[in-house]
């Protein structure tokens, strides 16, 4: 199989073939897709070659986007440059039979997160109410309904308001509008609006979700079970997440019990995204 490398053979010196990117995440279709691509500062005045190359190597790729920054802001979204391709970055990504439309300049998406996606979504039970927070333009939700259609309600709630416009457009176009709902605005505040509690809440955010835990206990059932996605350090992968959960719990007055850990997928340097499934009780 055709590597970036081979194509740039010609074009690049041997040490600078070294610092070509190996990876790269691709978003959209067959018909169309971004590439999203970290450069090295080795490689700063080749590019625009590197990004002609994925190009070639992925005819389906129509616009090539560099990382410009860091996850920044209340909305944890990254600047992107666009080096090679198609102004227009919208796309409708496909992934197990949903289809989701972004840009991925202005939400969140992780196409690396699927198979996670369908972990989640295969335990969900018939007659579960599901609350997602920080759900973006809900591919959690909509995985989860079209898994599990005998789920009762999935709610989202979502703080960005063109990943919520992107959400209500994911939820019809994927037909489970009587399932899904999405709610635009913060979590500390929309949560005082539901009406009832949940059986499941998914927290994707690997940012700062500790300090949404507390709301998640007042808001799920007893026995219910919380996803909590986090950050951990390569040599204590899970144990400052299972330490925040364990005392955000005490808060509380909650009993937890670990059900699964998950190590997901790199997230920067000597850290990986990972997520923690637990069930929460009443203390006696």
């Amino acid at each position: 199989m055709m590597k970036i490398k081979d194509i740039l053979k010609s074009q690049l010196s041997e040490e600078e073939l070294e610092f070509v990117p190996r990876s790269f995440e691709i978003i959209g279709s067959r018909e169309k897709a971004v590439a999203i691509v970290e450069i090295p500062r080795e490689l700063e005045g080749k590019k625009v070659l590197i990004a002609n190359a994925i190009m070639k190597l992925n005819k389906n790729v129509k616009s090539v986007l560099r990382k410009a920054s860091g996850r920044k802001g209340e909305l944890r979204l990254r600047d992107f440059e666009l080096i090679a391709g198609d102004e227009n970055t919208e796309v409708i990504h496909k992934e197990h039979g949903c289809l989701f439309k972004l840009d991925p300049r202005k939400v969140y998406f992780s196409a690396r997160e699927a198979g996670e996606r369908q972990r989640i979504a295969k335990q969900v039970k018939a007659g579960e109410n599901v609350l997602v927070m920080f759900s973006g333009i809900m591919p959690y939700g909509i995985v989860i309904a079209k898994v599990q259609p005998k789920v009762k309600k999935v709610i989202g709630i979502e703080l960005n308001q063109v990943a919520h416009e992107y959400a209500k457009e994911n939820v019809r176009i994927n037909k489970v509008s009587h399932l899904v709902i999405p709610m635009l605005g913060d979590v500390r505040e929309k949560w005082k609006e539901l009406k009832e509690k949940f059986d499941r809440i998914v927290m994707p955010l690997p940012f700062e979700s500790e300090n949404f835990l507390d709301i998640a206990f007042k808001c799920l059932k007893e026995g219910g079970i919380i996803h909590f996605y986090s950050l951990g350090e390569e040599k204590k992968l899970f144990e400052n997440a299972i330490r925040i959960i364990e005392e955000k719990a005490r808060e509380q007055r909650k009993k937890i019990k670990i059900l699964e850990k998950k190590k997901l997928f790199p997230y920067k340097p000597r850290a990986h995204k990972i997520c923690i499934d637990f069930s929460v009780f009443e203390e006696i």
